[in-house]
């Protein structure tokens, strides 16, 4: 169940970094899009293909936060740790791959990046980090235990 409760967390935190980004940096903000190396028809249709990633990911994470409630297997601050760990993870993805790497679009233009690199990939590490203190903190006991030794031995 401890599985099930970390994966619905982290889909869930991908779901809510990727509604958070389309939401304020592409729609409110119009920083950018998804994909900005095209005309602006492709760049509409690349955040709508975005969002409706970011939407499946946190139904999926909320059917089987449901399921997990239901069987009596949640532990919320394990599915709070993994939903940092998931955001969190997605923004450095988003910060690193998909701004450096592949060059699909950048935080803004026409301003010096440095600032918002380092601020949007420092808050990811931030919440990584602690998604995984809490994470460690609340794993399963047959997990923090030592295995026995066996008699003799």
């Amino acid at each position: 169940m401890s599985g099930r409760t970390v994966l619905s967390g982290v889909l869930f935190g991908i779901g809510v970094a990727g509604f958070i980004d389309e939401t304020v940096f592409h729609q409110l903000l119009h920083w950018h899009h998804f994909y900005d190396k095209s005309t602006p028809e492709v760049s509409l249709v690349s955040d709508g293909l975005f969002h409706a990633f970011g939407w499946f990911a946190a139904i999926a994470a909320l059917f089987l936060f449901a399921d997990i409630r239901r069987r009596g297997g949640l532990r919320m601050a394990r599915w709070w740790g993994a939903v940092l760990v998931g955001a969190g993870g997605f923004q450095l993805y988003d910060g690193t791959i998909q701004h450096k790497l592949l060059g699909l679009h950048q935080i803004r233009y026409d301003v010096n990046l440095l600032p918002y690199d380092l601020t949007w990939n420092i808050l990811a590490c931030i919440m990584i980090a602690i998604g995984i203190v809490l994470l460690v903190l609340t794993r399963p006991a047959h997990l923090t235990r030592p295995a026995p030794t066996p008699a003799g031995g």
